[in-house]
């Protein structure tokens, strides 16, 4: 009997609720709706999908595709804010509803690696071949003339003499 009057009330009302569908309500400011991806500048580098909270992003750059799962997106803007191109960029409407789910596929075309000019190979070139060679002078050097025959007679001397000066050692430290 308490709630009679509020209920013939409310029926006599304009509801309060939009009839969604029909009457959409205008966007927030700075509202991050749906992800956009200008997939002609995009480099495939791969740093959307690291940064991504929930994983939706997977970026295969042999393949030359940008994947991403709508419905696993938690719209944080991450992948946006961190994409070095900026390619990335959100919408500031809904994503329409949808009976079943789908999985977003662009196809892009990776970078090429950046060709060495001819001055640049020369300079790195010329530097590792003058190292090595002095390096191995140096070894040459301390080297005896042939392996066979020096490698025993060091091995046989270095033992007696380390055992010796150890032996030394010992006794003159009593």
């Amino acid at each position: 009997m308490l709630f009679t009057p509020t209920v013939i009330r409310n029926l006599l009302k304009k509801p309060v609720t939009r009839k969604y569908p029909f009457e959409v309500r205008a966007p927030f400011p700075k509202y991050r709706g749906e992800l956009v991806i200008d997939i002609n500048k995009c480099i495939l580098c791969g740093l959307c999908s690291r940064k991504c909270p929930s994983q939706c992003i997977v970026v295969d750059k042999a393949s030359g595709t940008w994947q991403c799962d709508p419905h696993a997106c938690v719209y944080c803007g991450l992948c946006r804010d961190n994409c070095p191109t900026k390619c990335l960029s959100m919408k500031d409407t809904h994503r329409k509803p949808v009976t079943e789910k789908i999985t977003w596929i662009e196809h892009g075309n990776p970078p090429k690696p950046k060709k060495m000019t001819v001055a640049s190979k020369a300079e790195p070139e010329a530097k590792v071949e003058t190292e090595p060679e002095a390096k191995v002078e140096t070894k040459v050097e301390a080297m005896p003339e042939t392996k066979a025959e020096a490698t025993p007679e060091v091995k046989a001397e270095a033992k007696p003499e380390t055992k010796q000066a150890g032996k030394k050692g010992k006794k003159s430290g009593k």
